[in-house]
């Protein structure tokens, strides 16, 4: 082999070869990033959604649990934005599309809103307690994964309150 080849194979082996731990921890950071905003947007839903429930119901278990998710979800929004700020993940500027069109919908019910919302809360924990878990247990980043494992509880609570008050408030 000349020198010119091996040359060549060297520069190439030097540039590379460190690459392949660069690309992981951009993966990992997209990850991250993917789970901050993911978060972020469902908590803001989460809180518009209560807003409305504690504005339409006429349930006081309702309006308890509306309030509930709104101390909640505001208190773990607020550690989120420190750890977005901490580690330069941005935060979701609103609610998802999906959960956006939800909430309207919700609005314009009249009848029957303590069960569609009660239903709606159901779907909402269960793709949270989803995503939280896989954070949980994937996280890159140890601060987001503890907050993860810390906030994951709370969500498993609202779940079954939310399927308590699907029991209280059957669809018609």
């Amino acid at each position: 082999m000349n020198t010119t080849a091996l040359l060549r194979g060297a520069l190439l082996c030097a540039f590379i070869l460190p690459a392949g731990p660069l690309l992981a921890a951009d993966q990992d950071s997209a990850k991250d990033q993917h789970f901050v905003t993911e978060a972020s947007a469902a908590g803001m839903a989460e809180i518009d959604a209560a807003k409305l429930a504690l504005k339409k119901s006429q349930s006081p278990d309702v309006k308890t649990f509306a309030q509930h998710i709104i101390d909640d979800h505001s208190k773990a929004n607020a550690t989120l934005k420190t750890l977005a700020e901490k580690h330069r993940l941005q935060l979701a500027e609103s609610a998802s599309l999906t959960n956006q069109a939800k909430a309207k919908v919700l609005d314009v019910r009249e009848e029957s809103f303590d069960a569609a919302y009660a239903n709606n809360q159901v779907g909402a924990h269960e793709e949270a307690v989803k995503l939280f878990t896989d954070a949980a247990n994937n996280a890159s980043d140890t601060d987001i994964r503890k907050f993860a494992q810390d906030t994951l509880p709370v969500l498993q609570q609202h779940l079954e309150m939310a399927q308590d008050l699907v029991k209280a408030h059957p669809s018609e």
